[in-house]
């Protein structure tokens, strides 16, 4: 049976992280041989060689590259143990939460500004990523709930519907045509998001409706964030779907204008998610309660 030792796993981890075993020993408050000793002791518990010296440092084998990767979820979890761990001897009331960038850089702030009002002894740790990182983050515990865009099927994975915005086609001429065509949408200039983000995967199954790939429309870049692609639209970079909640001033402004693509109705659903048979503190319940109520403030 393996009984893998995490201080050797850290010291693995810190030197490829470092790339030098001098500089590891050194953040780990070991000697050298101590350190190597260690990096030995992980290879015959494996009984794989995991490290190269080279000129450039050191350098992972195959079995390293496994290894690694596994570290890296290892370690995070370790530390998530030791924050909850902590965060309950101490009875901290502390939310860690994720969302997606179309609602978590545009609505959320003010949600969380009027729940932290409501709650002012509730310390909360917002971060935001694209949908798939969201759920990533959830399976390692870095977070506890998420907001993302779009249904989700993940077998450790539970959601429950927040709302629905309108997905639009916008530019930043107002002459230009007010309604497209399919096939003229094939080759307007397109910028969009980044491959898992829940906008682009809205976008791409409205467009499969009608026997349209991504492959088939004239994408010129992708950006993973939202202003990035704003910015490009208002500059005369192309064009892009954007959440509507997302550019509700810039449309009132008359910097951005919508564009109607004929047989095409494209909307995004928001669910909040959470890791299945989560124990849900008092104030994590409330906080997903709050954000299905009609006082939720999006901004």
């Amino acid at each position: 049976m393996l009984l893998m030792n995490l201080q050797y796993l850290k010291s693995f981890y810190i030197t490829v992280k470092l790339n030098s075993i001098s500089k590891a020993a050194k953040e780990l408050h070991l000697t050298q041989p101590g350190l190597s000793m260690q990096l030995q002791s992980l290879e015959k518990e494996f009984d794989s060689k995991l490290l190269t010296r080279s000129n450039r440092g050191v350098e992972l084998t195959d079995a390293g590259k496994i290894l690694f990767d596994y570290a890296d979820t290892i370690l995070s979890l370790q530390d998530n143990i030791q924050r909850d761990l902590s965060n309950f001897k101490t009875s901290k009331k502390e939310l860690f939460l994720g969302a997606c960038k179309s609602i978590g850089e545009h609505a959320l702030p003010c949600s969380i500004y009027i729940f932290k009002n409501q709650h002012p002894d509730i310390n909360i740790n917002f971060n935001i990523y694209n949908s798939q990182d969201v759920i990533n983050r959830l399976k390692d515990n870095t977070i506890n709930l998420g907001i993302v865009q779009g249904h989700i099927s993940e077998e450790t994975i539970d959601s429950e519907f927040i709302g629905e915005d309108p997905i639009l086609l916008v530019t930043s001429s107002p002459t230009q045509k007010k309604e497209i065509s399919l096939d003229e949408l094939r080759d307007i200039p397109l910028i969009s998001r980044e491959k898992g983000s829940g906008n682009e995967k809205s976008v791409e199954e409205a467009l499969k409706q009608h026997g349209i790939r991504s492959e088939d429309l004239n994408i010129m870049y992708r950006l993973n964030s939202m202003e990035a692609i704003k910015s490009s639209v208002a500059s005369g970079k192309g064009m892009a779907f954007i959440p509507k909640l997302t550019i509700e001033r810039e449309l009132y402004e008359g910097t951005l204008h919508p564009v109607n693509v004929e047989n095409l109705n494209v909307s995004s659903s928001y669910y909040i998610i959470y890791r299945k048979k989560h124990p849900f503190s008092i104030y994590e319940e409330e906080f997903k309660k709050f954000l299905q109520s009609s006082s939720r403030g999006f901004c």
